[in-house]
């Protein structure tokens, strides 16, 4: 166990704990579900006159978006503080941004993304975030392997 948490488990178990408080305290006081895969679409609302980034959801809905963005990475950047523990990936940036834009893309294709429909979805047993939760466990488990098979490395 200690050769996948080198550092421990508890900076997993609190940013769990922050995420479902802070995605119930949204829900609780506003009825707003705490996905974040929106939050392109509705940001890039300020900005394009496309049909698509002009729709009624994406319009009402970029201001708080914005502001939950915003709490998400002061509060990363708290543990991050706090812990003393920083990000760190050995893997090349141009290789981050694809996958970036792959899981964009998918959480769009998906309607949504793991943290609409894997903590506020599940939470709210919906079925179709069920459905999607278990695609990208699935997708991810066989892209894990097929990476290891040729010859990557976790």
């Amino acid at each position: 166990m200690l050769e996948l948490f080198p550092n421990g488990t508890a900076h997993y178990l609190i940013g769990g704990l922050l995420i479902g408080t802070g995605v119930a305290f949204l829900f609780a006081t506003t009825g707003l579900i705490g996905g974040a895969s929106t939050l392109f679409s509705s940001t890039w609302s300020f900005v394009s006159r496309h049909a698509f980034f002009q729709v009624q959801r994406f319009v009402e809905s970029r201001s708080w978006r914005l502001v939950y963005a915003a709490g998400m990475l002061l509060g990363a950047l708290l543990v991050t503080v706090i812990s003393g523990l920083g990000p760190t990936t050995s893997v090349p940036w141009p290789l981050l941004l694809i996958g970036g834009v792959v899981a964009g893309f998918g959480a769009r294709l998906a309607n949504g993304c793991t943290s609409g429909h894997g903590i506020c979805g599940l939470a709210s047993l919906q079925l179709p975030s069920l459905l999607a939760v278990l695609t990208f466990l699935a997708t991810a488990f066989l892209t894990a392997n097929a990476v290891h098979a040729i010859g990557g490395q976790p």
